[in-house]
């Protein structure tokens, strides 16, 4: 896309359907469960989305991947499906995805215009922020679910910051490579008119 391009129905839509897919994939990698809830590469995936689609479309790509996945296609980790992952206690990440997409992308925004390392840790302060709002609703989720306190949801979610982190160091990388090769993806765009 030239800088001048604008965004198209079409366009945004293959885009959404893309990341919703690749979400779906990598939460199906292989699963590592943990007490719960179990660590899958869809945080990456998620993080990824805002970061290379920007707030809306990666809000829309994921919320498209929690949509199919209630609906009862098998989407999620281990393959699980439909609306009796709500009463799981790894529904406040879930539920959560929409938003920390939203916030990388927002985020990723900032530093688009970056480039080099300066790009690359913009990028992953973006995915650890996104990261840290899918953990805070995720204790939440725990605290309400699994009705475990505060602090034991806590002490519970810290299981999973390392593996995190390494994600959203992967996920900046992506990010970058891809905004290198396509550098109009977070330009605000006006939708093409007709």
């Amino acid at each position: 896309m030239s800088d001048t391009e604008k965004s198209t129905p079409a366009t945004d839509l293959a885009m959404i359907a893309v990341f919703a897919a690749l979400i779906a994939a990598f939460s199906l990698t292989p699963s590592i469960p943990i007490g719960v809830v179990p660590i899958t590469l869809q945080t990456l995936a998620v993080v990824l989305a805002g970061l290379v689609l920007g707030p809306r479309r990666g809000f829309l790509a994921t919320l498209l991947y929690l949509a199919v996945g209630f609906a009862g296609l098998p989407v999620f980790a281990g393959g699980a499906a439909g609306l009796g992952l709500l009463a799981k206690p790894s529904v406040g990440y879930l539920l959560a995805f929409p938003f920390g997409a939203a916030l990388a992308g927002y985020l990723a925004r900032l530093f688009a215009s970056w480039r080099g390392a300066r790009q690359y840790l913009g990028f992953f302060l973006a995915g650890v922020g996104a990261s840290l709002l899918i953990h805070a609703v995720g204790i939440v989720g725990l605290m309400l679910v699994a009705r475990m306190g505060f602090v034991a949801a806590f002490v519970f979610d810290l299981t999973f910051w390392i593996g995190d982190s390494v994600k959203m160091f992967v996920a900046a990388a992506i990010a970058v490579a891809v905004h290198k090769a396509f550098p109009v993806l977070l330009v605000r765009r006006q939708p093409a008119v007709a």
